[in-house]
C-alpha cells in the first residue's frame, strides 16, 4: 500500500512539474499586441511557475524527502556566473541601462529557477524510483501541449497563428506570438524529447503521436535552421541505436523526407543564394564585425546592446536591434572579455556531460544542446536576448552541477527513518 501512494504522490508531482515547464516555457510568449500586457502578463506567469515550484519542493521535504547536495563541474558554473557579473558591471558603461538591466533581471530569474527545477528533479527522481522519472518525460509533454495549440489554432484562427513574411507571400506558424524559428526550435526539442522516450523504452502510441504533431508543428513553422537540427538529432539516435528496426525506420524516415527538407531549405523564397546568404545575416555579421565592433572592442556596448542606439545600422546591410547570432551577440555586448568568459563557460559544460551516470541524462544533454547551438547560430541563442534557449542552457548547467549528496547528516537520518522507511535500510545501512 505505501509503495502504491508513493507512486501515486509521484505521478501527481510529474505531472505538476509537466505543467510548471509549460507556464514558464508559454512565459517567453507573446500574448498580446500591447508591449505592456505581454509584459505583465510574462512577469505574472513566471512568478506563479517559480513560486509554484518552491511548494512542490517544499512539499517533498515534508515527506521527508531530504534535499543534500553538493557540486560538481564547479567550473561551468563559476564562469557562468562570471558572465552575469560582467553583464552587472557593464551597467556601467552600457548605451542603454535600463534595457541591460531588465535583460540581466530576466535572464538571472531564469536560472534561479533552473536551480529550483533541477533540485525538485532529482528529489523526485532519487526518492521515488518505481516512477523512473527522466527530464525528456518532463519536458516532452510540456512542449507538445504548447505545439499542440499552435497547430488547434492553425486550424481554428490561421490569420491570427500564421505570420506573414517574403512581403507576404508565404505564411509560417508563429503568429505575433513567437518568431517561426524560435517556435520551430522549440518543436525540435519535443521530438527530441519523445525520441529519447522511444529509444529509452516509453509507450510507443503516445510518443508517435505527439511526434506527429510537433513534427507538423515544425513543418509549418517554415524554419531552415530548425529542419538542419532535426536532421542531426536524427542522425545521431541512428549512431547510438542498437535495434536494427529503428535504425532502418529513422533512415527511412531520413529519406522520406528529402523532398521535403529540399524544398523547405533550398527551394523556398529566394532560392539557393538567399541560402548561401543566410537570408541575408552573412552581410549583417560582417557589418556588426567591420564596423561596429571596433567601436567597443575590449568590453562592448552594455549587457544585450550592440550599438549606441537601439538598432545598428551600415550602409551596406539591414538595420538590426539583435544580430541572430549569439556568440557575436556576446561579442558587441561584452566585448572580447565577455566572449573569453562565454567560450570557456562552453568547453567546462560540453566536457562536463562525460560526468553524468545515467544515460537518460547524457542523451537529454545532446538531444537539447544540439538544437540549441544551431538556433545560436541564427537566432537568440543561448547568450542572446532573453528567451527559452537561454533557459534551457541554464537548465543543462545545473543538471551538470547540482548531485545529491549520498551522505546525510544524523538529523537527515532521522527524518528518513521516520518519513521514508521504505529508503531507509538501504540509503543508510545500504
Amino acid at each position: 500500500m505505501m509503495a502504491q501512494s508513493q507512486d501515486k504522490f509521484a505521478r501527481n508531482i510529474a505531472w505538476v512539474l509537466i505543467a510548471i515547464l509549460f507556464l514558464k516555457v508559454g512565459s517567453y510568449f507573446t500574448v498580446s499586441e500591447s508591449i505592456v500586457i505581454t509584459r505583465v502578463v510574462k512577469v505574472i506567469v513566471r512568478l506563479m511557475a517559480t513560486g509554484w515550484l518552491i511548494l512542490v519542493l517544499k512539499q517533498l521535504q515534508n515527506r521527508g524527502n531530504v534535499t543534500s547536495f553538493h557540486w560538481q563541474n564547479q567550473a561551468a558554473l563559476f564562469f557562468y556566473f562570471g558572465y552575469l557579473f560582467l553583464g552587472l558591471c557593464s551597467l556601467l558603461w552600457s548605451t542603454k541601462p535600463g534595457y541591460s538591466l531588465l535583460q540581466l533581471t530576466m535572464n538571472t530569474e531564469s536560472f534561479l529557477f533552473g536551480f529550483l527545477f533541477i533540485k525538485t528533479y532529482l528529489v523526485l527522481r532519487d526518492f521515488y524510483p518505481q516512477r523512473a522519472t527522466r527530464f525528456s518525460a518532463l519536458l516532452a509533454p510540456a512542449l507538445f501541449f504548447i505545439l499542440a495549440i499552435f497547430v488547434i489554432g492553425l486550424f481554428v484562427n490561421p490569420d491570427t497563428f500564421y505570420r506573414l513574411t517574403h512581403g507576404g507571400e508565404e505564411a509560417r506558424l508563429g503568429g505575433y506570438f513567437m518568431n517561426p524559428n524560435e517556435l520551430g526550435m522549440l518543436a525540435v526539442i519535443g521530438l527530441a524529447c519523445s525520441g529519447m522516450e522511444l529509444y529509452l523504452g516509453a509507450p510507443k502510441v503516445k510518443h508517435i503521436l505527439m511526434m506527429a504533431v510537433m513534427l507538423f508543428a515544425l513543418v509549418k513553422t517554415g524554419s531552415r535552421s530548425s529542419m538542419i537540427g532535426l536532421a542531426l538529432i536524427l542522425g545521431y539516435f541512428i549512431f547510438i541505436s542498437k535495434n536494427r528496426k529503428l535504425k532502418l525506420g529513422m533512415v527511412a524516415a531520413g529519406i522520406a523526407a528529402v523532398p521535403l527538407v529540399v524544398n523547405t531549405i533550398i527551394i523556398k523564397h529566394g532560392g539557393l543564394d538567399e541560402v548561401l546568404s543566410m537570408t541575408g545575416r552573412l552581410p549583417f555579421w560582417k557589418a556588426l564585425l567591420s564596423e561596429g565592433l571596433p567601436k567597443e572592442p575590449l568590453f562592448g556596448f552594455g549587457y544585450m546592446r550592440i550599438a549606441y542606439t537601439d538598432a545598428f545600422q551600415s550602409v551596406h546591410t539591414y538595420a538590426g536591434k539583435m544580430t541572430h547570432n549569439t556568440f557575436i551577440q556576446v561579442l558587441m555586448n561584452l566585448g572580447f572579455v565577455g566572449f573569453s568568459i562565454v567560450l570557456v563557460q562552453m568547453i567546462f559544460t560540453f566536457s562536463g556531460v562525460r560526468k553524468l551516470s545515467l544515460q537518460a541524462d547524457r542523451l537529454f544533454f545532446i538531444g537539447l544542446i544540439i538544437p540549441l547551438l544551431i538556433n545560436s547560430f541564427t537566432e537568440f541563442g543561448i547568450f542572446g536576448e532573453t528567451n527559452f534557449g537561454i533557459l534551457f542552457y541554464q537548465l543543462l548547467i545545473w543538471l551538470l552541477v547540482v548531485k545529491r549528496n549520498p551522505l546525510l547528516t544524523l538529523k537527515q537520518k532521522v527524518i528518513l527513518r521516520k518519513k521514508r522507511p521504505d529508503l531507509y535500510q538501504s540509503w543508510v545501512k545500504g
